[in-house]
């Protein structure tokens, strides 16, 4: 397989805080690679490391075949977009003049594509407004075209649904799966916004504490995750209680609400939450989820 980004016991350290600690990874050519961790986790580090805002403390990483310091890499990176942390936008000028900005910074010879990348992004009727008075979501669409001005065929993402409202989610979804399917584009995201990142990813990377701790394919996750009775229950601690009794593998998700992995019997289960006043309201089989696999691997904590 075909890898545009290989990093090999890549680590960063701040100080006293270790961003990435040995983390090793794999993103295949054509791929929507979703890096999944919560905050703090080290996304933003390893784009930043990527893209060479910063420079590795130890290990290295490979773009295109090109080593971290070979001198190829400077070429390399020209094939590389990034949107990191948030887009770098001139509030005070339109999109247009933004992009123009932009192709003169990487010294193209004309304006040539400018419109058509404008209205692949949505924002071809925007004319003279100011990107200080665009939505969130449409700042978001313009910075992704900034990041696409150099034609690259590889692009890096940080968390780029964060703060949008569900519409504006949508757009940058299908945004980047136009990106990836009609132009070939392989794609990096960082989020930890699961749920949305299961309607795109082809593979996925978890890291924890800037390690990571499995790299699987979307194929690969569907295989592996399992069917759980989700159940809601008056009083979650004591369903929990019960079910550690039981010998059950579960993951609490509210107060009220839980995942149960296994065989469950149901009546013996509702019979013993009766006896200590635990009302069970709704009980129904449901496949695992990103979330709920996520949270099995890592063992816990806010994604």
């Amino acid at each position: 397989m075909e890898y545009v980004i290989e990093t090999d016991a890549l680590s960063k350290k701040y100080r006293h805080f270790q961003a990435l600690d040995g983390l090793t990874m794999h993103v295949p050519k054509g791929a929507v690679y979703g890096l999944v961790g919560k905050n703090g986790a080290g996304k933003t580090t390893l784009i930043r490391l990527l893209c060479g805002l910063q420079e590795p403390t130890a290990g290295g990483f490979t773009l295109y075949g090109k080593a971290n310091g070979e001198k190829g890499m400077e070429k390399a990176r020209r094939r590389m977009g990034a949107v990191v942390e948030t887009p770098s936008i001139y509030l005070d000028m339109t999109a247009e003049e933004n992009l123009k900005q932009q192709y003169m910074l990487l010294g193209c010879p004309s304006f040539d594509g400018m419109k058509e990348l404008l209205e692949l992004v949505g924002l071809s009727d925007t004319g003279k407004k100011k990107a200080k008075n665009f939505s969130l979501g449409m700042r978001q669409r313009l910075g992704i075209a900034i990041a696409l001005a150099g034609n690259p065929d590889f692009l890096a993402l940080d968390e780029p649904v964060n703060g949008l409202d569900p519409q504006g989610i949508i757009e940058i979804r299908e945004l980047i799966r136009k990106l990836n399917r009609e132009r070939a584009i392989t794609v990096l995201i960082s989020s930890h916004i699961l749920d949305e990142l299961s309607k795109l990813a082809t593979h996925y990377g978890f890291i924890d504490g800037g390690r990571m701790v499995k790299e699987i394919s979307a194929s690969e996750l569907e295989q592996v995750c399992r069917k759980c009775i989700r159940i809601e229950v008056s009083d979650a601690k004591t369903l929990a209680v019960t079910l550690e009794a039981l010998g059950l593998e579960y993951t609490v998700w509210t107060d009220h609400t839980a995942d149960i992995y296994g065989k469950v019997g149901t009546t013996e289960l509702v019979m013993r939450l009766a006896e200590k006043n635990c009302e069970v309201t709704s009980m129904q089989e449901r496949e695992e989820s990103l979330e709920s696999y996520y949270m099995r691997l890592i063992g816990g904590g806010e994604s």
